[in-house]
């Protein structure tokens, strides 16, 4: 086996690289992926291009990835892991499941590895894997398939307790398959058991920060995520996700002005790759933390750049969420009621992206005075919602649940039906409360709880509004609805310190 070790030296900061252009045309900066060591029986030549291309892979640089992955194809004919490579940068492990075309590309790249054949076990381990997952997508699920290249992928793992590559891809796919509704957390805490020693001996290879902050992005789990958030933007900074990705924990922990920076960073260094989606991806966590922080204005500037983009691919998941949730988020967050009832309807949307839309066109009418107006947004949000789940999307269908849940109570609140009212709001948040949100979004525009919490405050029972805003901050802190009405709440049961000290939350 040949071995190289994969390091490029460079020096990037994200928010500064439109002057770092401009004052050194002709000095860019080097590139900086991380340190990446992956043995392989390929060609010495293609060694370190190899590395590089894992690197990228690991940073979910998929695009670039695929691009390094053919280069070492076409130099090394005969390398098959140079395949497997391609194979895995359409196979995005903690996004949106690939489409048939990627599915039809990465069978055709895997079945090229096979037939060129690997030089040793452990090469063949990682190409049988791949090959768990695009096998028989006809008839099986992505969940099944997913599962099936963990079960591959434990196997070479025990078979090479040794090598730092074999773990790591084990411990992504462990966090890619842990079940959304598992509140103990066992496959991250698998995981993070497998990542932890190898941080420790590897600090600057991406995918163990990177995979540690996935494996930490809970509610219970994000303080043990922030040495991994802290290191990962200084080990990658070339890569656009690697800036974005500390603001996962940085949302969970309310820490919002760190979460800013961090999305600023990430925004310049995707637009200056033309990354769309990770762009837009940086924009979305930008919204919704200035949002938090109170900076409305720095809000509305990123989705007035949003608005001035024109033909995003919205069709795929990442870029048509981001740019659906902003808008949204601005509405409803600033309880702009008339604005979030005339949201244009979605055009060639996932039926989980519009379903953000007729949610905040629905409340949007019951909260601003015009409950009769709901009825076409609550049907279409049923209709999303059988679609997901004729579809078998068991995920999306419980969120889209629990939006309508969300809708038809603030409906009935308008009505005058209020025990019911509360009754639907205390459903959905219990249901959005057992199940962990996807790595895609910062979250729900409006956690359940935390609307139960305004809906109480406006029926006049502080008390029990108080409760429920500080269960919703124990889910998400540093929200600032949910400080603003914890704060009122408290107000008006008389609690002065706790009104006092949801204050100082607000303004620190």
């Amino acid at each position: 086996m040949k071995q190289a070790n994969f390091v490029v030296v460079t020096w990037v900061l994200g928010c500064v690289l439109p002057v770092l252009a401009q004052e050194q045309h002709s000095h860019p900066a080097p590139e900086r992926l991380g340190t990446v060591t992956f043995p392989t029986s390929c060609a010495p030549s293609v060694q370190s291009r190899f590395e590089r291309a894992v690197a990228l892979l690991h940073s979910f640089a998929y695009a670039a990835s695929e691009e390094a992955f053919r280069a070492v194809a076409e130099a090394d004919p005969s390398c098959a892991l140079a395949h497997w490579g391609v194979s895995m940068s359409y196979f995005h492990q903690l996004w949106d499941p690939p489409g048939a075309e990627d599915l039809r590309k990465g069978l055709a790249e895997i079945n090229h590895a096979r037939q060129l054949g690997a030089g040793s076990t452990r090469e063949r381990q990682f190409i049988a894997g791949a090959a768990a997952y695009y096998r028989d997508s006809d008839r099986l699920s992505h969940v099944d398939r997913a599962k099936a290249y963990e079960r591959a992928m434990a196997d070479a793992a025990k078979s090479n307790p040794g090598d730092a590559e074999t773990q790591i891809f084990y411990a992504l796919a462990l966090i890619a398959t842990a079940p959304p509704a598992d509140r103990s957390h066992a496959n991250q805490n698998r995981a993070s058991e497998i990542l932890e020693p190898l941080f420790r001996s590897l600090p600057q290879h991406p995918g163990l920060a990177h995979y540690l902050i996935h494996a930490y992005d809970s509610t219970e789990l994000a303080p043990r995520g922030l040495a991994a958030a802290r290191a990962y933007s200084k080990i990658a900074p070339s890569a656009p996700h690697a800036l974005h990705m500390p603001s996962h924990i940085f949302t969970r922990l309310g820490y919002w002005d760190d979460s800013i920076a961090s999305n600023r960073a990430a925004r310049t260094a995707a637009h200056t790759e033309g990354d769309v989606g990770e762009e837009l991806h940086a924009m979305d966590y930008l919204t919704y933390a200035y949002l938090q922080r109170g900076r409305e204005m720095d809000a509305r500037g990123v989705v007035d750049d949003l608005r001035a983009l024109g033909g995003l691919p919205t069709t795929q998941f990442k870029v048509g969420y981001a740019a659906t949730a902003m808008p949204v988020r601005m509405a409803v967050e600033r309880r702009q009621w008339a604005t979030a009832a005339s949201l244009p309807p979605p055009l060639e949307s996932a039926p989980h992206v519009a379903a953000i839309v007729y949610w905040a066109r629905a409340i949007g009418h019951a909260r601003g005075g015009h409950p009769q107006e709901t009825d076409s947004d609550l049907a279409n949000l049923n209709i999303c919602l059988e679609q997901l789940r004729a579809s078998g999307n068991s995920y999306w269908a419980k969120q889209t649940e629990v939006l309508s849940d969300e809708a038809h109570a603030w409906l009935l609140n308008a009505q005058g039906m209020t025990a019911a009212a509360t009754q639907r709001m205390r459903s959905a948040a219990d249901q959005e409360d057992a199940v962990e949100k996807l790595p895609v979004t910062p979250g729900p525009i409006v956690p359940a709880r935390e609307q139960l919490g305004e809906m109480l405050l406006e029926l006049q029972r502080p008390r029990d509004a108080l409760r429920e805003f500080q269960l919703a901050l124990t889910g998400a802190p540093g929200r600032r609805g949910a400080l603003t009405g914890a704060a009122e709440a408290a107000e008006r049961v008389g609690d002065v310190r706790t009104a006092a000290r949801f204050r100082a939350e607000l303004n620190r």
